[in-house]
């Protein structure tokens, strides 16, 4: 069964975890457990109420495909505020291409013409919620129409200057209740930032690293497409697509990926070897080995060592 949707931040290369929940943006930890929770029950395979095969599975497989990764996503304090820096950007980049937006949903278009923003959002939100798992046949084309709410939410929000606001630590209230006599250290009178755009791109960039290493090569990809849908002047992000590319014989895609890093930064080191090894590479096509030297077995011209220095000496090869 295809789980795709296509609408809203959906279908800006974006998974909308708050859509999947079918909680707001701005909901608070306490609030996105609750939902979880019924959600969980209601998909469970031991208390889920169908006896329709196809809806049981229809339900078994949003529990685990979307319903779970998604809490994962949304519960966990670092990976939320990563994923709640990606979200404030995709509402800066709709607002910017506001006229490119089609709104495909009635409750959309109502938050999109709203004078009281806040209300309109959260009562279509409520009532789309409300049938979002009981009806399991349209349980995509209802989350679909949730992401679309959030769109226009976060567009209007970016509109008017707003933020969607960051989550505040739970550390302090995981912690024991102290003893009223013992003096409280003074409040912090401000919230650590959040990371910045180069912060996030640098994790991407060590992540794919981490795969190319391994020799897991899709994975390495996709970190740094990932990585480039949120930054796409980073040089390094395009030079290290070049290597990977070229690590796999895709040359003409590790050009592309050279050319546009050198682009954004003449100095990119990477690109510019990546670029001397590419034009060697078509220079010496078909020609001889320069050293003489030739297979003993075959007398054909013999192949350069590709664990040796140049490119992925500097790139970085397989560990040993």
């Amino acid at each position: 069964m295809s789980l795709r949707i296509e609408q809203g931040l959906f279908n800006a290369d974006f998974t909308d975890y708050h859509a999947i929940l079918g909680v707001s943006v701005d909901a608070d930890p306490k609030e996105i457990r609750k939902r979880y929770l019924l959600i969980a029950r209601r998909l469970h395979p031991d208390s889920c109420a169908t006896e329709d095969p196809t809806d049981r599975q229809r339900a078994s497989d949003y529990l685990s495909k979307l319903v779970n990764p998604a809490y994962e996503k949304l519960s966990q304090e670092k990976n939320y505020t990563e994923y709640c820096i990606v979200l404030k950007l995709k509402g800066q980049q709709a607002l910017k291409q506001q006229e490119t937006v089609v709104l495909t949903s009635d409750p959309a278009r109502r938050v999109a013409s709203a004078s009281d923003i806040e209300s309109a959002y959260k009562a279509a939100l409520r009532e789309l919620s409300e049938r979002q798992y009981k009806q399991l046949d349209k349980t995509l084309e209802i989350t679909g129409q949730m992401s679309e709410l959030n769109l226009v939410y976060l567009m209007r929000k970016e509109g008017r200057g707003d933020s969607i606001p960051m989550r505040k630590s739970t550390t302090a209230s995981a912690t024991a209740t102290p003893n009223p006599a013992t003096p409280r250290p003074p409040a912090a009178t401000s919230a650590a930032p959040p990371p910045s755009r180069e912060t996030l791109i640098a994790a991407y960039l060590r992540r794919a690293q981490e795969f190319e290493t391994k020799q897991n090569f899709p994975r390495a990809i996709l970190e740094l497409r990932d990585a480039l849908k949120m930054d796409p002047t980073s040089s390094a992000c395009h030079s290290r697509l070049g290597v990977i590319y070229l690590k796999t014989n895709q040359a003409t895609m590790a050009k592309i990926h050279f050319n546009k890093a050198l682009e954004l930064n003449p100095q990119d080191a990477v690109a510019l070897e990546g670029k001397r090894r590419l034009e060697g590479s078509n220079a010496k096509a078909g020609a001889p080995d320069p050293k003489g030297k030739s297979d003993p077995r075959s007398g054909k011209p013999g192949k350069s060592d590709p664990k040796g220095g140049g490119l992925f000496g500097l790139f970085g090869g397989k560990k040993k």
